[in-house]
């Protein structure tokens, strides 16, 4: 789904440079430098916020299912 129309950004183009960037992109001006992009008319930084959000998310909880030392404590 195209996120961006000012710069033909989807939704797989965001979470794609939120996992494969060296430093982590945080923010909408961030995702746009990214790609070599540059923000527009920003009536997507609210999307792309979001999709942020949902892509850090899914990383950590992908993260936590993979880790040795997750789990439960005994208590």
């Amino acid at each position: 789904m195209i996120i961006c129309s000012c710069n033909v950004l989807s939704d797989r183009h965001l979470r794609h440079a939120v996992n494969t960037a060296d430093a982590a992109l945080r923010n909408a001006k961030q995702i746009y430098g990214h790609p070599g992009c540059s923000a527009e008319c920003g009536r997507c930084a609210h999307t792309m916020r979001t999709i942020i959000d949902e892509a850090y998310r899914e990383r950590a909880l992908a993260c936590q299912a993979s880790c040795p030392h997750g789990g439960t404590k005994d208590e």
